[in-house]
């Protein structure tokens, strides 16, 4: 849960620092023609959908999060690298955007991509989206290598007496 408290750490790192300007400032961009920094205050979801439903959002950030916690602490022994950074991610990231919905009454956005047209987001955003990309590819490496090692040590036994 290290990558959790991480995506935290960074995330409110980040966020504390664009805040201290006026909303819809650009503070430095473009940086590499690929994204600008300037501060929004978001009080709904990405493209705008859920305007103004902060609180409810946040409730429901955390009970989602929650659960995901609940279902690592339950399965993560049996899980590939890439699920269990996969789930760690979407928990820090989904706690950093809950936390600034409850304190603040919105969430903090700052990154703006200058090369295409797309909402502006954060950190916590990033671990999300991150997350649940490589928790995604966990279930496929997982599934397309089915059995544990134990699993397949018996599978090889039982091969080897029916010769």
């Amino acid at each position: 849960m290290l990558i959790s408290i991480a995506v935290l750490v960074i995330d409110a790192f980040t966020k504390r620092l664009v805040s201290h300007v006026s909303e819809g400032t650009l503070i430095v961009g473009p940086y590499l023609g690929i994204f600008d920094i300037r501060f929004v205050k978001n009080t709904g979801a990405a493209w705008g959908i859920f305007s103004n439903a902060t609180f409810l959002l946040g409730v429901f950030s955390v009970v989602l999060c929650t659960g995901v916690f609940v279902y690592f602490l339950t399965t993560h022994h049996r899980m590939n690298w890439a699920k269990t950074i996969g789930l760690a991610l979407i928990i820090g990231g989904g706690f950093g955007n809950a936390i600034d919905r409850f304190a603040l009454g919105y969430v903090i956005d700052f990154i703006e991509t200058t090369f295409i047209k797309f909402p502006i987001f954060n950190v916590a955003d990033m671990g999300v989206t991150c997350g649940i990309v490589i928790f995604l590819c966990g279930l496929f490496v997982q599934s397309s290598h089915p059995h544990t090692h134990e699993e397949a040590s018996r599978i090889h036994d039982a091969q080897e007496c029916s010769v």
